[in-house]
């Protein structure tokens, strides 16, 4: 599990250099803020987040699945379905618990404190999706592996899964732009930065859309709204990324 553990993050460290290096060279925005301040701050903050995961979740999700296969626990161990079938079923199935979650952490008034530190970014750039307070991911985490031990899903498929999820969510905060025809085609499978930035709009309306980020949330929407037309309240940026009517702050500490 070590090797899964080595690709996942040698995959999340190639898509954060090429996605900074895209922004550089041509972003969609101008930063707010210097881009030394905040990247130092996020990666600080994404190192505390891996460093407790690591102390306090001795099993990865993919170690788990082992263990739960090997056991033969878990729902699919009631079928009798092809590997390929369940690799499948169990990757949807994973993006639907992941949105169902951020649906909850959006919604729920006690878990928004936690999850505005996301949203609170003045910014919108590639490290706006690693921007995650440490309570968050450790609740994110007892998640996932409270489905994986329910599941009993192959073990590529969570690692797949997992590696898919922290790429997207690099991808769809890029601060970068795509043509127009491009954008129109690529949303209708995959979650783009435009698509996703009207999620962290100024406006409640528009904040309580896109939740997406996996190809499986793309334009046709599996269990999201879409909200194709943004309004006024995801640009130019004011004191903020935050839902209208529920808080304000020019840093990234709550208010």
């Amino acid at each position: 599990m070590d090797d899964a553990w080595g690709l996942r993050i040698g995959v999340f460290v190639a898509v954060l250099c090429a996605m900074a290096l895209w922004e550089l060279a041509a972003p969609c925005r101008r930063a707010e803020v210097p881009r030394l301040l905040r990247w130092t701050n996020h990666l600080a903050l994404v190192a505390l987040d891996s460093v407790l995961v690591r102390l306090l979740f001795p099993l990865t999700a993919a170690a788990l699945a082992l263990q739960v296969q090997t056991a033969d626990w878990g729902l699919f161990a009631l079928t009798a379905w092809p590997g390929w079938v369940e690799g499948v079923v169990a990757f949807v199935l994973l993006d639907l618990a992941i949105y169902g979650q951020h649906r909850l952490f959006d919604a729920v008034p006690v878990l928004w404190r936690l999850h505005r530190v996301h949203h609170a970014d003045v910014d919108f750039d590639v490290t706006t999706g690693i921007r995650f307070h440490p309570v968050e991911i450790l609740l994110s985490m007892a998640i996932k592996l409270g489905i994986v031990a329910l599941l009993g899903p192959p073990v590529l498929a969570v690692l797949l899964f997992e590696v898919v999820l922290n790429a997207s969510s690099l991808f769809n905060h890029a601060n970068v732009r795509l043509p127009s025809r491009l954008d129109a085609i690529l949303r209708r499978v995959i979650v783009t930065p435009d698509m996703h930035r009207v999620h962290h709009s100024v406006l409640r309306a528009e904040t309580d859309s896109n939740f997406g980020s996996l190809p499986c949330r793309g334009g046709t929407g599996c269990f999201t709204v879409i909200a194709a037309s943004p309004g006024t309240g995801i640009g130019p940026w004011s004191s903020g990324s935050l839902p209208s009517g529920r808080c304000r702050t020019n840093g990234w500490t709550g208010c």
